[in-house]
Order: structure tokens, then sequence, then C-alpha cells
């Protein structure tokens, strides 16, 4: 994708001068001139154009608000003094990989007088001896050369930089505020999940119960069921008994009639 049709893209129907934040990364520079940039991206202070095939930075245009400047990957051996001019408040430089070699190119850097960060790496010009000290030397306001500082500490990462951000310390506590907030609201969560297995709990306990109570009801209702009818059971034997001992009797009765008649 050509690079004027990536910034296109980009803008998402902005309008440039509210632009603030401009990535071209991998896009494509026509004869390895910046395009599509111009003067009315005066908010910009992040342009980042990695790997985009840039040779000459002679079409950069007026960036007074931009303060980082990511050209790394590309094919810039020289014209690094168009940066004072157009874009005097950069902090930080990124031109690692690319065809830099002498210390005289990057000599004019020096009016740069913002600059904190700058990044060789990868180009030719490391391989000279006494590179860094050479370097930290010519640009005295550079902090970091290559993420390391004359002392050899690293350079701090801008992203943590920013996330600490996000945290506000209290003076009384150690830790960042809103910790004791997610403390509060996992014991919260951890106590409604206690309360609902207690209410499970119950709900199991009391469902076994009232299964329980049926049962005996049903048990209940057998016995009675089996005892009235082994009463039934009891009073037709006694009727039948007593039918009998009626039948026998009558039997009887006619023999003694007949022995009083002869008599």
């Amino acid at each position: 994708m050509e690079m004027k049709k990536r910034i296109s893209l980009e803008l998402r129907n902005r309008n440039p001068s509210e632009v603030a934040e401009l990535v071209l990364d991998n896009c494509r520079s026509v004869d390895g001139e910046i395009e599509g940039l111009n003067d009315t991206y005066k908010e910009l202070e992040f342009l980042s154009m990695a790997n985009v095939e840039l040779k000459s930075l002679s079409k950069l245009p007026k960036l007074p608000k931009l303060r980082k400047l990511e050209l790394s990957d590309n094919s810039i051996s020289g014209g690094l003094d168009v940066l004072t001019e157009r874009c005097p408040n950069i902090t930080y430089l990124n031109l690692s990989g690319n065809k830099i070699k002498d210390l005289s190119t990057v000599e004019s850097l020096a009016n740069l007088k913002n600059l904190k960060s700058l990044d060789l790496f990868n180009c030719e010009i490391t391989n000279l001896e006494d590179y860094r000290e050479n370097i930290f030397q010519r640009l005295s306001q550079i902090t970091y050369l290559d993420g390391f500082d004359q002392e050899d500490n690293e350079a701090p990462d801008s992203e943590e930089d920013d996330d600490d951000d996000e945290y506000e310390y209290d003076d009384e506590e150690p830790g960042p505020r809103g910790y004791e907030e997610d403390e509060d609201e996992e014991g919260a969560s951890d106590l409604g999940d206690e309360e609902e297995e207690e209410e499970e709990e119950e709900v199991g306990l009391s469902y076994l119960m009232k299964e329980e109570i049926r049962d005996e009801e049903d048990d209940d209702d057998y016995v009675e069921d089996g005892a009235e009818g082994e009463e039934e059971e009891e009073e037709d034997e006694d009727e039948a008994a007593a039918a009998a001992d009626r039948g026998e009797k009558r039997k009887r009765d006619p023999e003694d009639d007949g022995d009083e008649d002869e008599d």
C-alpha cells in the first residue's frame, strides 16, 4: 500500500489538524520520499514510518509539536539537518536499521536541544571504535543511546511509565488506590458464593426432610390400610363362625323336638 493511501485510511475522516498520532509502518513510499504529509498536521506529536523504504527526509513537513519520530528499518544515509528546522521539539528519534555510517552524519542532531533518546542500533556507525563515547560527546543533550545511558543503565519503558500513571498512590498506603476495592469486591463475591451454597444446602435439606415426611406418611397409610384389612378379615371369620354355630343349633333343635313328641 502506498503512503498516501495509508494516510487517508489512518485519518478515518478526521481533520489532519486534529491528529496527534500517525502510524504508517510497512507501507511503501514512492521514490523513497515522504508523501501525503503536509503542514496541516500541526498537532502531530508521534509519527512512525518504520520500514517504508524511505531514503530521504527532504519532504518532511513542519511539525512543531512532534516529539517522537520513528524511522527504523529504512535506507536513510544523511540529510538529518532538516529535522532541526522542521521538528525542533523532538525528544525521541529512532534511526536504527538505516544506512548511517559516519559520526559527521549525526552531528547535525546537536541542534535538537530537546532530544533525550537516540537509537542507531543496527547502523554501520555502531561498528566504529569508541562509538558510544563519541556520540555522547558530540550530542551532549541526549541521555540515552540505543536504550542505555552512559553508565549502561537501561532507559525506562515508555509503556510501563504510562501504566504507572494509571495508579494513584496514597501517602499512608504503599499500594495503589483501587487495590483494596478489588479485594473488597473479591471478598464480597466470596461471601455471596458462600451464602448461595448455604441456601442451596438449606433447600436440599428441606427437600430431603419433606421427602422423608412423605415417605413416613405413605408408610402410615399402608399400615393403617393393612390393619383395617385384617380387622375386616377377622370380622368375616367371626361372622362365618357364628353362622356355623347357628346352623349346628338348628340341626340339633329338630331332634330335640322329636324326642319331646314321643314322650
